[in-house]
């Protein structure tokens, strides 16, 4: 069983049910002895949860939208991802860049261009190899119809900036994931989040186990069976 930091991302649209199994997956890293340190993006640190709120609930175009998220991103980075990696931690996140390209990119319609230029200063100077782009070890994509989601969100809290944005955006945003998985096979799995949720947990412990990252599938846990 592999010792070395492992950062994992969860991905995928809004009412896609990958939150739901970051607990989960914490639980079964920590049975086996792993410290884990679980966040999200936007946030994770103080500073990148009060950039959060502002992406989340104030108005701006996407140029702003994009520079606020990646703010965030490099101080998250700087201040949690990269010292629990060097720690030898598992560190599980609710979205990473990837998102930035589905939601900003494809969704806003911002230039993915652009957002490459951004994503190569802000994932860059870090860790052990300054020169190296700092991804997911994996990113579990949670693939979800947007018809789909949208009613999965249709009796939940009241939506943000995002949530409110109408189906047409959501399929965008879609699109935009299963891009970034084409372009990064190797670092993508696909999870078929329209099955029940002891099927999706069982879809994401198998892509762990066959890494080695897991020893054993593990049971659903309570809370999502």
């Amino acid at each position: 069983m592999s010792r070395t930091g492992l950062f994992i991302s969860l991905e995928g649209i809004d009412g896609a049910g990958k939150s739901s199994h970051l607990d989960g997956l914490a639980q079964a890293f920590r049975a086996q002895g792993r410290t884990v340190v679980v966040t999200r993006e936007p946030g994770g640190t103080p500073l990148a949860e009060q950039l959060r709120a502002l992406v989340l609930h104030q108005p701006m175009d996407a140029l702003t939208e994009a520079l606020l998220v990646f703010a965030a991103r490099r101080d998250h980075l700087q201040q949690v991802i990269e010292p629990a990696l060097a720690r030898g931690e598992v560190v599980l996140c609710d979205r990473f860049t990837d998102a930035t390209f589905a939601y900003q990119g494809a969704g806003r319609g911002f230039d993915l261009g652009q957002l490459a230029q951004l994503e190569r200063m802000v994932q860059s100077g870090l860790g052990p190899d300054p020169s190296r782009l700092r991804e997911p070890d994996l990113t579990l994509w949670f693939d979800l119809p947007a018809d789909v989601a949208a009613a999965r969100l249709a009796d939940a809290r009241a939506p943000d900036r995002f949530e409110a944005e109408p189906a047409l955006f959501f399929e965008r945003v879609a699109q935009g994931y299963a891009a970034r998985a084409s372009a990064a096979p190797q670092r993508f799995a696909r999870i078929d989040a329209g099955q029940d949720r002891h099927r999706v947990w069982q879809q994401v412990t198998a892509q762990l186990v066959r890494r080695g990252w897991l020893a054993i599938m593990v049971p659903t846990p309570q809370g999502l069976a």
